[in-house]
């Protein structure tokens, strides 16, 4: 029997009052059905509405980076955690309008507490703080220590697969005084160790408007206690560009950043290698006459980093740094002479070409430094006073 006789049947075996009844039902599931139809309609209109409104963003914003060039403090690393000295901190952002925001450091132990146990909390209250003040964040990740009580690593790197995962160094033609540690970047365990910390960083702040930079410490490896062969330290830059591939890959819409300053026969390669993934040019030190940084190079002894900043400039992100020995000598060696902010400005301004400058808040010299900045030729501009031009290195910069 087909289903127009089934239905017949059925319609004749019912009583006028079930009849009824039934009609009853079959409109209420029509208005049922009519108002799914209606809300499910009005539903997918409405995401298509909010697509079409976020598919602009999202396509402007792949492969654009953040980019709001100028000045920014770089806060000693004692007091990012005490509230009184934030609170300055704070007060000195508000009242000096050419600073954009802080650098903050933070030791690789601070970020990952133990194996694959990661702490963003202090991150993100910085970011928070910053982000209603309308002022933007740079973390450098600290790979290497300039004091041996220094929590540098995670316990779990002390193991045997990462070689203890830290190397002792002393200063250049000193005695065997343990100044710091290096971690063991020649050891792709650890490598990769860090690489996966770059992700987590990448996955969690990539995309927020107000996280403006990552960076990692200088290059230079500090003199060893215990000798080191040629092998481990190829394999040290060789693993410390790869951890840069990968944190452009994290970061595709944040500036990366590598401190960049010895050794200098390297130079060449590892900076042309930074230049071409798109990594910022930064540097520990900014001074004015030390022959090491500045030096213009001869077939016996290779140029200094400084020769980098005139060439790159306008190709990949310039973000010199002022560090508090800076402040008081324009040599490593001391025998240069205290230099005046003005003179620090103007030299990574006009000699480094500067996007960025990271100023070291140092207690006797800080006044000094808001002072500067508080005149009219670092108030004048958004990027006070420095070269807001995107680099090429960049598809198109995000202000």
């Amino acid at each position: 029997m087909n289903t127009s006789n089934q239905v017949l049947l059925i319609h004749n075996s019912l009583t006028l009052s079930n009849a009824k009844a039934l009609q009853k039902n079959r409109t209420n599931a029509s208005n049922i059905a009519k108002f799914y139809i209606y809300t499910s309609t009005l539903l997918m209109a409405l995401v298509f509405v909010i697509s079409m409104m976020l598919a602009p963003v999202k396509e402007a914003y792949a492969g654009a980076v953040k980019w709001h060039p100028g000045h920014y403090y770089t806060l000693m690393s004692a007091g990012k955690n005490k509230s009184a000295y934030m609170d300055k901190v704070y007060s000195e952002l508000k009242s000096t309008p050419a600073l954009r925001g802080l650098q903050i450091r933070f030791l690789w132990a601070e970020l990952e507490t133990a194996e694959n146990i990661y702490d963003f909390s202090a991150i993100d209250k910085h970011l928070n703080e910053l982000a209603t003040r309308k002022r933007r964040l740079v973390i450098q990740v600290q790979t290497k220590s300039f004091d041996p009580d220094w929590a540098l690593v995670p316990d779990y790197l002390k193991a045997g697969i990462y070689e203890g995962g830290v190397f002792a160094f002393s200063s250049y033609g000193a005695d065997n005084t343990i100044k710091g540690y290096n971690i063991k970047l020649w050891n792709d365990n650890v490598r990769n160790r860090l690489v996966k910390l770059f992700r987590k960083l990448g996955e969690r702040y990539n995309s927020h408007p107000y996280f403006e930079g990552i960076g990692m410490i200088e290059t230079a490896l500090g003199q060893p206690i215990n000798p080191i062969t040629n092998d481990q330290v190829t394999s040290f830059y060789d693993n410390l560009l790869n951890v840069h591939q990968n944190m452009r890959d994290f970061f595709p819409n944040t500036m990366t950043i590598q401190e960049v300053n010895y050794p200098r026969p390297i130079l060449e390669s590892f900076v042309g290698t930074l230049q071409a993934m798109g990594t910022t040019l930064s540097s520990p030190d900014t001074r004015l006459d030390d022959p090491g940084l500045s030096s213009e190079g001869n077939p016996y002894s290779p140029d200094g980093i400084y020769s980098y900043y005139r060439k790159l400039s306008g190709t990949m992100p310039l973000a010199p740094s002022v560090m508090q020995k800076n402040y008081e000598n324009t040599r490593e060696d001391g025998t240069g002479y205290e230099p005046t902010v003005s003179e620090l400005l103007t030299f990574a301004r006009d000699n480094l070409n500067a996007n960025y400058i990271f100023w070291t808040r140092h207690q006797d010299y800080y006044q000094k430094v808001l002072e500067m900045l508080n005149w009219s030729g670092q108030k004048s501009t958004p990027s006070g006073g420095l070269n807001p031009t995107c680099p090429t290195a960049y598809t198109s910069c995000i202000n």
